[in-house]
């Protein structure tokens, strides 16, 4: 395929040189032109064009092609230039037959004689394999071509070999070397569009170029390939050329590999496994004892067009035909081959990424520094985000002879890492190493326990705790024991095992992994709020971070947050998270930031929310979440999206399908369903899903409303369908388990329910809940309070006592988005009073210039809160309060807190000042 007469695009350059050579023959002027380059690159084709060129012009074109199977016959090369020429006599002719004397230049005397008459170019593929016989020949050629019509044009592979494998000019004609490049980008694109027959896509290519690592015989068979399965040059089929080009690469180094000595077959593989991270001397190590002191073989190398040099070594040409140059070997010397390159590599501190790719394909080398680097390696892949990687070195350094003791923290961190993309796997290898006996493993198989259970695997896992408790001893069993407590709340009725095997929690349990689980046993119960306190704070004394148990401790301060102790359990959640991402343990990562996501909705604070809901579903997306855990991470993403707003988003994530209905998370999920519904309107449907969630969790003795307020909301579900009886029944019983349990912001909660339904003396009631849960850290159930007493004292007709509840509740629409469904309420609640809540257009003409920020910092200073406390409100650091502040009195033209007062009750529309 020829475009302008050429054999191929991106040989002008060599063309206009050949062209001249042909013209200035014509002329009678002697030259002499060497094409030297990879094989493939177009040498023999620019001969063969050249060669026609000359015909086509009249001239005498002489050829011959050296191979390596003639390298040793005399003359053969000079006997396939001359025997065609006419003139020849009876001597030569024998001589270049073979049965001549060996003296003499046979033919050369004649060649000259007849050039006088017609001009002659002799044609010469590939004189690296010349014989010496005919070497000797064309060397006495060369001397003589001053004044001869003759012009010499000869290929080679790479640099020309002194005295073998090139003809040395004689200096007194011209001499010209060729070497012929890469192909560039537009020479592939001009390639692409006459092959396939149309202009190709620029990511095709790029791609192309990329594959054939600019080889244009690489180029044109790949294409030619593409073509012949109807495929065209788009972008939506790159990935069918890099297979066709891979293939193409490979057989290309097949056949090269045919014709090379096992030497040099050994070099070529050596350089497949590692050729780009060990310099020469060690390359030659690899591939064995000869390779440094066989004769040519760099020059062997190169002519076959697989290796090229680079800097002071050797690289492949075409990195695509590593493959399939390694599948060519056995499997176990493929294995040794590699474990002997990760030795050289490791010596010669190459990066531990690149001693792990040699691993990763190695037979075990039984070595410390193997494992090191492979774990190492892991760590960066997490890093990197490429879990797949991590799993592939651990499971590589898990060949390796190893003591039981450290095989089994080998499973126990890959089993971690396992749960981002086999998650059943690393559930079964759990299991595994819980069942596995030995003294030494005993802290291991806590270990294992312990993450299987954080990330929410029941079944497999109790039955292997059940079966190892016997032979447990001393601290093993207490753990063991806690642990399985703490499943027990997730356990299934069709799983449930012998009980009467397992051990119950002691009242007063010394072990800090049991006061965690006894801990969060009593407060699963409502009973005894201060031992279920001091045993909670016990679980995180006593212990080293780093090997003390996740589940124990989470329960731990799960209780406190129920226990009103939320400042500590946020303590406890924050040193937990950092632990957990610190040992990578993606699971238990992703459930602390969940729960820690519902303390601060709890707690009013809806953008930390958010942020860890979001952080939750980084650290573990969430399909990948265990199914018995998966539904409280999206009933706590429902209950945010409904506070936040973000209705639409609330009804999705309802209607999505679980794979797991049971347990306490699916309990949670159907809470968050049921409070869609009954803001939906959907009244009966709501009232089904609470005391849905009511069952499940009463089923497993767990009374505490502090854990989900299910009776109070199914009572307002009841309210609403006129069954008044049953709203009071279900609303005294929670006030009644709430004065039991006596946390204030459970009490709170559950008398702001009483007196949603209340049918008499309604805002008596809510006066109560709003006493108990002032001060305390339920700030969204103490804002809900307010709204209800100030919605029931304007519904009595008393505005002199909603309006300063409606200003208070100023303190959390300005920490909430104004889209909020607080904000929102707040706002209606204002547009009944005799002023607005907010005015778009305050009557300061500077007020809307403001920022948001700055305008939440100015309210709740004019609203009398100090600058810690606003800090603490809205998550910032005192700093950030201060330059809002002083950014807003400059924009507002004033000059304190005592006209910002003056001017946010002007502005805000809240006469009160309740500061």
């Amino acid at each position: 395929m020829q475009l302008n007469g050429l054999p191929f695009p991106g040989r002008e350059r060599e063309q206009a040189t050949l062209a001249q050579l042909v013209t200035d023959l014509g002329k009678g002027r002697p030259a002499m032109v060497t094409v030297t380059g990879r094989t493939g690159f177009g040498k023999s084709e620019l001969l063969r064009w050249t060669a026609g060129l000359a015909e086509d012009r009249g001239l005498r074109v002489l050829r011959a092609w050296a191979t390596p199977g003639e390298s040793g016959l005399r003359y053969g090369v000079v006997q396939q230039l001359l025997t065609p020429m006419e003139g020849l006599t009876d001597g030569s002719l024998q001589v270049l037959a073979g049965g001549g004397p060996e003296g003499g230049l046979p033919g050369l005397a004649e060649l000259l004689r007849t050039a006088r008459d017609r001009s002659t170019l002799l044609v010469v593929d590939d004189v690296g394999w010349l014989d010496p016989a005919s070497l000797r020949w064309f060397e006495a050629l060369v001397r003589r071509l001053p004044g001869a019509r003759i012009a010499l044009l000869t290929s080679g592979t790479g640099v020309v070999h002194p005295g073998r494998c090139g003809i040395a000019s004689s200096g007194l004609v011209r001499s010209t070397q060729l070497a012929p490049a890469a192909l560039t980008l537009q020479d592939v694109a001009t390639t692409v569009a006459l092959i396939c027959g149309r202009p190709g896509e620029e990511p095709f290519t790029a791609a192309v170029l990329e594959s054939t690592v600019g080889n244009p015989a690489l180029l044109r068979e790949a294409l030619s390939h593409f073509t012949d399965h109807g495929y065209e040059p788009v972008a939506a089929r790159v990935p069918e050329l890099r297979a066709i080009a891979e293939a193409v690469c490979g057989e290309y180094a097949g056949r090269a590999l045919s014709g090379l000595s096992d030497t040099a077959v050994d070099v070529v593989r050596a350089l497949a496994v590692c050729g780009e991270l060990v310099d020469l001397p060690l390359l030659y190590a690899l591939a064995g004892p000869r390779a440094a002191s066989e004769p040519g073989l760099r020059v062997a190398l190169e002519a076959s067009g697989l290796a090229t040099a680079g800097g002071t070594g050797l690289r492949l040409c075409c990195p695509r035909a590593r493959t399939w140059i390694l599948a060519e070997m056995p499997a176990d010397e493929r294995a040794d081959l590699h474990a002997r390159a990760a030795e050289l590599a490791y010596r010669a501190a190459v990066p531990d990424e690149d001693i792990a790719r040699l691993l990763l394909a190695a037979r075990p080398v039984g070595e410390p520094w193997a494992i090191h680097t492979l774990r190492r390696t892991c760590a960066a892949a997490l890093r990197a985000g490429r879990p797949a990687h991590a799993i592939a070195c651990l499971s590589r350094a898990l060949e390796e002879p190893l003591e039981p003791a450290p095989r089994a923290q080998l499973n126990l961190e890959l089993a971690a890492i396992e749960v981002l993309t086999a998650p059943e796997a690393g559930d079964r290898r759990l299991e595994e190493i819980i069942r596995t006996g030995g003294d030494e493993l005993a802290r291991t198989r806590t270990r294992a326990a312990d993450l299987g259970f954080a990330r929410g695997s029941v079944e497999g896992l109790r039955r292997a705790v059940t079966s190892a408790l016997p032979e447990a001893r001393g601290g093993e069993r207490d753990e063991m024991t806690a642990l399985f407590w703490l499943s027990e709340e997730d356990r299934r009725d069709d799983t449930e095992l012998m009980l009467h095997d397992i051990p119950p929690l002691p009242d007063d349990p010394a072990s800090p992994a049991q006061a965690g689980a006894r801990a969060w046993q009593l407060a699963l119960r409502g009973e005894d709020l201060a031992t279920a306190r001091a045993l909670a704070r016990r679980a995180f004394t006593g212990q080293d971070s780093g090997t003390a148990l996740i589940l124990p401790r989470l329960a731990a301060a799960r209780a406190l947050c129920m226990t009103d102790d939320v400042d500590e359990a946020e303590i406890r959640l924050d040193v937990l998270h950092t632990e957990v991402r610190r040992r990578r343990i993606r699971a238990a990562a992703a459930m602390v930031l969940a729960f820690r996501g519902e303390l601060n909705l709890r707690r009013g604070r809806l953008d930390m929310a958010e942020r860890d809901v979001a952080a939750a579903q980084r650290a573990l997306p969430h399909t990948q979440w265990h199914p018995h855990s998966a539904p409280y991470l999206t009933a706590v993403r429902i209950t945010v999206a409904l506070e936040s707003g973000h209705h639409d988003q609330a009804r999705a994530l309802a209607a999505a399908s679980v794979a797991s209905q049971d347990g306490m998370a699916w309990a949670y999920l159907l809470f968050a369903r049921g409070t869609v519904a009954f803001l939906d309107g959907r009244a009966a449907e709501a009232a089904e899903l609470f005391r849905a969630a009511g069952r499940e969790l009463l089923r497993r003795g767990h009374l505490n409303p502090a854990l989900m307020p299910w009776r109070s909301m199914a009572a307002r579900a009841c309210e609403v369908l006129k069954d008044h009886a049953e709203a009071r029944r279900l609303s005294d019983e929670e006030v009644a388990l709430a004065r039991q349990w006596g946390a204030p912001s459970t009490l709170g909660w559950a008398q702001l329910g009483a007196g949603r339904v209340a049918r008499e003396d309604r805002a008596g009631r809510l006066r109560e809940a709003v006493h108990t849960l002032r001060g305390t850290s339920a700030r969204l159930a103490f804002a809900g309070a307010l709204i209800e007493l100030a919605d029931a004292e304007l519904a009595a007709g008393d505005r002199q006592a909603a309006a300063p509840l409606v200003a208070e509740l100023s303190t959390f629409t300005t920490t909430h988005r104004p889209s909020s469904r607080l904000a929102e309420r707040a706002r209606a609640l204002a547009g009944r009073l005799s002023r607005p809540a907010a005015s778009a257009l305050g009557p300061h003409p500077e007020w809307t210039t403001l920022t948001e920020a700055e305008r939440r910092t100015a309210i709740l200073a004019g609203l009398g809160h100090g600058n810690r406390e606003i800090a603490e409100m809205l998550t910032v650091t005192r700093r950030t309060v201060e330059l809002r502040l002083s950014g807003a009195y400059r924009k507002l033209r004033i000059g304190g807190r005592a006209e910002l007062r003056v001017l946010v009750r002007a502005t805000e529309g809240y006469g009160t000042d309740v500061a």
